[in-house]
């Protein structure tokens, strides 16, 4: 097999009798879309009580292994590990999931190929409605705002929509009136994690609200296990002119940003090997794989 072969892992944290059945879900999604894209998908598991630097060890043994092209890290962390220090582990060229700083401060540039996925799928979103204008789906001068300023979502979701042109106001838990802000603007994204936080009240009629919460509650009349987003979707639903659903959403998009990133960076890292060994040698990752 010939090229530069993509290849995706994604790292799980073990928790022995306390089986998370979301994330194995986010896990079983993720390899059946990667390998319908032609993806290699590989998960690995830690166990839940490894230390900063065991797991640091074990991204950096990924960085330097020049069959994996990606690394995806399932959230939430165990609460003692360093997301800070976890996310620096990971080399740029293989952050797939666009939240090193390095790979965010190309964003605040605008010039970077992996951008975080969250992100990169609610402006897709937006991209998608017919607020959008033109062969190019502009957002130039679209009023939106944007509820959450969290380093791996809120904040890209703001940096990539004035890289497009748009008029962002950013809101968070200090905001004195949310709805001043919320009712003018022409889209709303959410990323908090608190159900029932945008009613549709606050909306502006015909706007398009993005929402990219994922809160596990029980249903009302049934009491069983369910997923909502940050919108109270009945109150909403007669207002906003689009609306994304809680799952089902974001949730989908994302996972083929994911995709897309990581192809990207298999592209990138060819480009880099080339660049040191010189565009005749071996250009291929397969002759890698041991048996």
């Amino acid at each position: 097999r010939s090229g530069w072969t993509p290849r995706l892992v994604s790292v799980v944290f073990e928790e022995p009798g306390a089986p998370d059945s979301a994330i194995a879900w986010y896990v079983r999604n993720q390899r059946r879309v990667a390998e319908k894209c032609g993806i290699q998908f590989e998960e690995r598991s830690v166990p839940h009580d490894i230390s900063t630097e065991g797991f640091v060890r074990v991204l950096e043994d990924a960085n330097q292994d020049p069959r994996i092209t990606g690394v995806v890290m399932q959230r939430p962390f165990p609460s003692h590990l360093s997301p800070d220090d976890i996310q620096m582990a990971i080399h740029p060229l293989k952050d797939v999931e666009g939240m090193h700083p390095s790979s965010i401060g190309h964003v605040v540039y605008g010039e970077s190929e992996l951008v975080p996925c969250t992100a990169k799928a609610a402006v897709a979103c937006l991209k998608s409605t017919g607020l959008a204008t033109g062969p190019n789906r502009s957002l130039r001068g679209l009023s939106c705002v944007v509820v959450g300023h969290s380093e791996i979502v809120g904040k890209p979701i703001s940096f990539l929509l004035m890289n497009e042109g748009a008029v962002v106001t950013t809101c968070h838990h200090m905001t004195r009136d949310l709805s001043l802000h919320t009712r003018k603007a022409d889209a709303v994204f959410v990323a908090v994690g608190k159900p029932d936080l945008i009613r549709g009240d606050m909306l502006k009629p015909g706007a398009a609200l993005i929402d990219v919460g994922i809160n596990p509650v029980k249903h009302p009349e049934t009491g069983e296990d369910t997923i909502v987003g940050d919108a109270n979707m009945e109150s909403c639903l007669p207002v906003v002119g689009w609306i994304t659903p809680v799952p089902g959403g974001v949730g989908p998009v994302t996972t083929a940003a994911l995709m897309e990133n990581t192809v990207r960076a298999a592209e990138a890292q060819k480009r880099q090997y080339e660049s040191v060994f010189g565009p005749q040698h071996r250009s291929s990752n397969s002759y890698m794989f041991t048996s």
